[in-house]
């Protein structure tokens, strides 16, 4: 006689739209399937890779699947060219050239692509990082959603600076160069037709030159992070897992709009956990932080910067928040993500 468990079977498991979210089911499928399958790094995982000699080069690739290919304040390539940039950027490389390759789904209109491609291009003009090489791939109808486009970055690093997330030390200030929370919700918005796009939108643009600041502080500039899948609120524990530092963030110090604040209370969601592409996290020496804010307002794409806390051994590998009333909450890792498709 066969005794069996009355629990119910489970389906074989599958991948899940949050594993792309930035939180943490992605990094339980980097850990239990990618990493083992591909071979550990040799330091802590970041957006971009310095490779040798003395780890000047610095590589970089993302895929961009957002949707819709249109929204306030950029698309799907301008945004696959800040990205790739932007990652550069976050480990102190001057972007040199780009790689770009499409996957474009049949019966995509001409003048959609013709539209991105123009605006990828601008993008890729404007920062001064030329696209050198590519691939075109066309797939049947219902085999991808319209358009999916992945680029890959070449920098060189920038001698004085050499920001990781292992880098941040107890008794860093934390500061952020803009407001959060515009790019996820002008996206959400505009996909659901929601009604904020007049007020709302994405912050997305190139970063590298708002690093370029901050080369007269160098190594004092411990880490750099952009802010995008996840939010902010991935981003901190990411840092603080890496470096096995604390983080206490003051909450009345956070530059979220009026407009994204009202569209996350209407809809539920936390500023902290909804993507940007426009703004970065930098932690530095709390000597050092009057200087390195005054280097990022310098230059318009921080003209709002400002701090936002500091890093502590109290509690390590944790983020704290102190709210507006004097109480504190754990600022976890999201799960998964709050708004799919938004990069």
């Amino acid at each position: 006689m066969t005794i069996q468990c009355p629990a119910p079977l489970h389906e074989d498991e599958r991948v899940l739209l949050g594993h792309g979210a930035g939180g943490r089911l992605t990094t339980e499928l980097l850990n239990a399937l990618v990493l083992p399958a591909l071979g550990p790094p040799p330091g802590p995982l970041e957006d971009a890779a310095a490779l040798p000699p003395v780890g000047l080069p610095v590589i970089s690739t993302d895929s961009f699947v957002v949707s819709p290919l249109f929204f306030p304040g950029g698309d799907i390539g301008s945004l696959a060219v800040h990205g790739t940039v932007n990652d550069l950027a976050m480990r102190g490389a001057e972007p040199l050239a780009l790689a770009v390759s499409l996957i474009i789904e049949e019966g995509l209109p001409l003048a959609d692509l013709r539209s991105v491609l123009e605006s990828l291009g601008k993008a890729a003009t404007e920062a001064g990082v030329p696209v050198v090489t590519g691939d075109t791939k066309v797939v049947g109808r219902g085999a991808a959603d319209r358009l999916f486009i992945t680029t890959t970055g070449i920098g060189r690093r920038i001698p004085p600076l050499h920001p990781s997330a292992a880098r941040a030390r107890p008794h860093d200030a934390i500061l952020l160069s803009g407001p959060i929370g515009l790019h996820g919700t002008a996206v959400l918005s505009t996909r659901e037709g929601l009604g904020f796009e007049a007020d709302i939108a994405s912050d997305s643009r190139p970063l590298h030159r708002l690093v370029h600041a901050l080369i007269p502080f160098g190594s004092d500039i411990h880490t750099l992070r952009d802010p995008t899948r996840g939010g902010l609120a991935a981003t901190l524990n990411e840092i603080a897992e890496a470096s096995g530092t604390g983080a206490d963030i003051d909450e009345s110090a956070l530059p979220v709009p009026g407009p994204v604040a009202a569209a996350c209370d209407l809809l539920g969601l936390d500023p902290l956990h909804v993507a940007n592409e426009g703004c970065l996290v930098a932690y530095i020496p709390e000597p050092q932080a009057d200087g390195v804010l005054d280097a990022l307002r310098g230059v318009p794409e921080g003209a709002s910067a400002v701090r936002i806390g500091r890093t502590t051994a109290a509690h390590p590998g944790r983020v704290d928040l102190r709210t507006r009333v004097g109480s504190r909450r754990v600022i976890d890792m999201p799960l998964g993500e709050q708004l799919p498709r938004i990069c």
